[in-house]
């Protein structure tokens, strides 16, 4: 991070986030692709049909920006635009007039605001919160603590594993517990354990599941 000053009552602290920065570089890329792939061959095209594709791209802003027309009205992707967009991958701007804040400490509201932000984004869409079907208070009131412990678990997990939420629940959700039966009775076993769950499990101190779950013998033939 880097602090601008501008005047006295305005200060500006510039910030990089690298993880930011790969995904702003990824993104573009697979817009410059699509632009490559939709104005490949366009130069064989007649001068009303390009102006049909450059008018087509234009309504797709992420597209338009990296488009760039020749003096003879041929479509090719801006390479100065591409170039200078790099500059800016994983950087934002904070603005504040507080003058006791330190520009770490500015930063730092700021990632905790964008992570109240996601824990609400999280409470509705991956967890659920709404609609609630519940009709009697208690029942809702219990629905949305509910709610609050389940955000809290991953928040949890999160941290103490430093990974997403997505990517823990793929690799936890691999472990499936499969239920047998035969001549001599019934039993459920899980699936062999992956390094990258047992590698989960050990940060979160959770002991492994045990391999063999509800052994149940034949009853005895009468």
């Amino acid at each position: 991070m880097k602090e601008v000053r501008i005047s006295e009552g305005e200060r500006f602290v510039v910030c990089h986030n690298p993880q930011g920065a790969e995904r702003d570089a990824a993104v573009r890329a697979r817009l410059v692709a699509r632009l490559t792939e939709m104005i490949d061959g366009s130069d064989k095209l007649s001068v009303t049909k390009r102006a049909e594709l450059r008018g087509v791209i234009s309504t797709k802003p992420g597209l338009a920006r990296f488009l760039r027309v020749t003096a003879g009205g041929l479509l090719r992707t801006d390479e100065a635009a591409i170039k200078a967009e790099e500059k800016l991958d994983g950087k934002y701007l904070l603005r504040s007039s507080d003058p006791t804040l330190s520009a770490e400490d500015i930063a730092l509201g700021y990632k905790q605001l964008a992570e109240v932000e996601r824990g609400w984004r999280d409470m509705k869409q991956v967890l659920d919160l709404r609609p609630v079907y519940h009709r009697r208070e208690d029942r809702i009131r219990a629905h949305v603590v509910l709610c609050w412990l389940a955000l809290l678990l991953v928040r949890v997990m999160e941290t103490t594993c430093e990974e997403s939420w997505p990517s823990l629940r793929r690799e936890l959700q691999k472990l499936q517990l499969g239920s047998f039966r035969g001549a001599a009775g019934s039993f459920r076993q899980r699936s062999e354990i992956t390094a990258a769950q047992r590698a989960i499990l050990a940060k979160l101190e959770l002991t492994e599941p045990p391999l063999i779950q509800e052994l149940t013998p034949a009853a005895a033939a009468s």
